[in-house]
């Protein structure tokens, strides 16, 4: 069993099957609210890791749809500022497992960490929001 502090989005369909999955697989989560968390650029970076910046950003929200912000053009610097200004933008949920923090819910990052029972998960990958087909997130 791992202790899990989950940032989430509340009332967010993919977070709560994400959390579902965990805490069935046996874990311990610490839940907090990403939006009302105070964000720095220096600690909002290392959950990022190596991921590309495209990735950092949240795929449903409202602005990266409709090309208003386009990921695969910012530097890291820009998307720090933009995501600490606008949390709605960060790819959820944040997790920190022990010292290793991790943006996003891709299986396999999450399997380096700790176990989960992938019998829970079910024909939707939890990395994508039910959302994908509606806006979840409120306009900014």
């Amino acid at each position: 069993m791992a202790k899990i502090i989950f940032w989430e989005k509340p009332g967010c369909k993919g977070n709560a099957k994400q959390k579902e999955i965990l805490e069935a697989s046996g874990h311990e989560l610490d839940v907090r609210d990403l939006l009302t968390t105070g964000w720095s650029e220096e600690t909002l970076r290392p959950f990022f890791g190596d991921l590309p910046v495209a990735e950092w950003f949240n795929p449903t929200n409202p602005l990266v749809k409709t090309g208003e912000i386009k990921p695969s053009e910012i530097s890291e610097t820009k998307a720090l500022a933009l995501m600490v200004h606008e949390p709605l933008l960060i790819v959820r949920p944040l997790m920190q497992i022990g010292n290793y923090k991790m943006a996003g819910f891709d299986v396999a990052r999450v399997e380096e960490c700790i176990a989960i029972n992938k019998e829970l998960i079910g024909e939707q990958d939890p990395k994508k929001c039910p959302c994908v087909t509606q806006v979840c997130d409120p306009p900014a």
